[in-house]
């Protein structure tokens, strides 16, 4: 069986983020596949670890997932003053590009579930004219709530008639993290992964940020100019409350 549960993690206020770069990661997700496994990724940065901390079950989503990524380059700061010189960002967007890429080798099928409606179809065709090889096997776009009863049945039937292999989640943290939680085990699927704001990206809806912008971790504020009513009130409220309960817990507060 993969063997994740042996990976380091950094702490980073109660959430536990493998220590890891996106080759680690890819080869974790890779054996799981190849094992026969099944399990969610979570990627979290700052928006992700301070949801959990008035949301212990949010935690618990978080800390049991079979990878538990560093999309944000605040979590690899924190995981490299403590200790793990070998963390770097594992990004979504990318994290899902590189999992098609490597499709080409180990033949992997893909369904696409979430955006708003329209966006799953246009990631699609994106991707399989940039990736022929490419095998996209059913896309679900899912209501702005809960699924009914209704939706559930014809979820199950789409993912059990298509038999993907990676069912790719794009809707906004918690949301998804809660999906995959809810979903584990009862879709026939190895792997979910929850990828926010890769389904926009990646359909071409939205501008990704350069790459030394992400590098120096200032990639929320390309995001904010672009989205500044949905995120700012979330980066106000979020930001200058991780930043201080961060250094709390670096001297020992918390």
């Amino acid at each position: 069986m993969p063997d994740s549960v042996t990976l380091p993690r950094a702490n980073v206020l109660g959430v536990g983020v493998h220590a890891i770069d996106m080759a680690e990661a890819v080869r974790q997700a890779e054996y799981l596949l190849a094992a026969g496994g099944s399990g969610y990724v979570c990627l979290t940065g700052v928006h992700g670890v301070m949801e959990a901390q008035g949301d212990s079950e949010l935690r618990e989503i978080l800390n049991r997932a079979f990878l538990c990524l560093p999309d944000g380059m605040p979590t690899v700061w924190v995981g490299r003053l403590q200790g793990h010189q070998q963390m770097s960002r594992v990004y979504g967007p990318d994290f899902m590009m590189e999992m098609c890429r490597r499709s080409r080798l180990g033949d992997f099928r893909h369904f696409l579930y979430g955006g708003a409606p329209g966006v799953a179809e246009q990631l699609r065709t994106r991707l399989e004219a940039l990736m022929p090889w490419l095998r996209i096997v059913g896309t679900y776009t899912p209501p702005y709530g809960p699924l009914s009863a209704r939706q559930e049945a014809e979820l199950l039937a789409s993912v059990t008639q298509s038999e993907p292999d990676i069912l790719w989640v794009g809707l906004s943290t918690p949301k998804q993290e809660r999906f995959m939680a809810q979903y584990w085990g009862r879709l026939p699927v190895k792997l979910m992964a929850g990828v926010g704001a890769a389904f926009d990206l990646h359909a071409g809806l939205k501008s990704d940020a350069p790459r030394w912008v992400k590098q120096c971790g200032l990639q929320w504020l390309q995001r904010l100019a672009q989205e500044p009513l949905r995120l700012g009130p979330r980066y106000l409220k979020h930001n200058p409350r991780f930043v201080m309960a961060i250094c709390r817990q670096l001297v020992g507060m918390r």
